[in-house]
């Protein structure tokens, strides 16, 4: 969540032509990540669980490369943000590994 909401701050540096382009995109996909982690935490089951862990890996992908290429676009920084989603990446992965082992 705290990605997220960072994602949304500096979606505000983007020019007010993109509020329903690249804005509204990159901002879907960084809640897509948080929202599909909670949703999956409340399955039943770890077969369940790992179907929302990787749409949620999944969707940080692609928040990686809008912000990437809204970076390009715009010249704004986004390696911080990059680095700070890298992280929640290896996270998840390391996440839906541990669930597999505990089968």
């Amino acid at each position: 969540m705290d990605v997220a909401k960072e994602v949304y701050f500096f979606t505000e540096q983007l020019p007010p032509e993109e509020k329903f382009g690249l804005k509204s995109q990159i901002n879907r996909a960084a809640v897509s990540v948080a929202a599909n982690i909670a949703e999956g935490s409340g399955r039943t089951t770890n077969k369940e669980f790992q179907y929302f862990l990787n749409i949620a890996i999944s969707s940080s992908f692609e928040l990686e490369t809008e912000l990437i290429l809204a970076g390009e676009i715009f010249s704004l920084e986004v390696e911080n943000l990059i680095t700070k989603i890298n992280e929640v990446q290896k996270m998840i992965a390391g996440f839906k590994k541990s669930i597999d082992s505990n089968r």
